[in-house]
């Protein structure tokens, strides 16, 4: 596909994330605190400049379940348009009440990942049981992702993405038990984004289950989560790629699932390949991850395939 002018908007954004890693690395020294908090303000600035308007874009809070669990404290913060105004000072964010939270860093570490994989998992873990639908059980009701300007593997012979999906996957295996606690999104600007996707529990019943579908998923069927990775200069990648757009076509086709006013720009960035071209491993997982309710219903196969913002598809993000 041919470059797009939403590309050279993209690229400005990213060329702004990168020139205030520059500036920020200079004084960061002096006082890293600082540092990290202008971090923060760059890409809240950025959320406020690309999501709609009626979202509350916060910075530095901890989220508030109705169990009465408080997350640690998390940089970035997406609240719901109806949020109470009265509340949106108070540092402790209503869990219901947030669409999206993000740890943000000028330069990620190993640590950085395996902190929020594990954070993203223990705020899953202590809101309420969602029943009802595959994508409801599959997707939590709070996004979360980690953000960074860029990264520590800078030696000529560092593996930056290899090192970032190593740790990615040994965290998973350590902290989520549900594909409802996958961390959503890393996105390091000058790097590449990962964002999860799952498959529905595919079914042996189902048609096309036979030959290779069976030797990948065995003999009785299972769902998938995988962390796609989208880079910078991996092959088939576009040159004007921004990892920054993977991120932002990512949370509209999320968001899109319960606001349907985005759905039309979802549509769009999905046209003009913001996505780009990604790929990533892949971790099986047995029926038992959904409600009896449905349980019977998707092991014999009584799934859409094809449709978007449909619940029982096969495949969504």
């Amino acid at each position: 596909m041919a470059e797009h002018d939403i590309h050279d908007f993209l690229k400005s954004a990213q060329k702004d994330i990168e020139n205030e890693y520059k500036r920020i690395c200079k004084r960061a020294i002096e006082d890293p605190g600082t540092a990290g908090d202008q971090g923060e303000e760059n890409w809240a600035r950025l959320l406020k400049n690309w999501l709609p308007s009626y979202f509350h874009i916060v910075t530095k809070g901890r989220i508030l379940t109705e169990s009465g669990y408080a997350s640690p404290q998390i940089d970035v913060l997406v609240l719901h348009p109806p949020y109470p105004q009265v509340l949106l000072d108070k540092k402790l964010y209503l869990a219901g009440g947030v669409a999206a939270a993000f740890e943000c860093k000028t330069t990620m570490k190993a640590s950085h990942v395996k902190e929020a994989v594990k954070t993203a998992a223990e705020i899953r873990k202590n809101l309420p049981h969602q029943s009802g639908s595959p994508y409801i059980e599959l997707n939590s009701s709070i996004i979360y992702g980690l953000l960074a300007h860029s990264h520590s593997w800078k030696g000529e012979s560092s593996k930056p993405i290899e090192n970032i999906e190593n740790t990615l996957w040994e965290a998973d295996s350590e902290n989520v038990d549900h594909p409802i606690q996958n961390l959503d999104f890393i996105t390091v600007s000058d790097l590449a984004t990962w964002q999860t996707m799952k498959t529905t529990y595919l079914s042996p019943k189902l048609p096309f289950y036979k030959g290779e579908i069976e030797k990948i998923y065995g003999k009785d069927g299972s769902g998938t989560s995988s962390y796609v990775c989208a880079a910078i200069g991996t092959e088939r990648q576009e040159e004007y790629f921004s990892p920054i757009g993977v991120l932002l076509a990512g949370l509209f086709s999320k968001f899109a699932w319960t606001f349907k006013d985005m759905r039309g720009l979802d549509s769009y960035f999905r046209k003009v390949n913001m996505m780009g071209s990604g790929q990533g491993r892949m971790r099986l997982w047995p029926l038992s991850i959904y409600s009896e309710g449905i349980r019977q219903r998707v092991y014999n196969g009584q799934l859409s395939n094809g449709g978007l913002y449909d619940e029982w598809r096969i495949a969504f993000f």
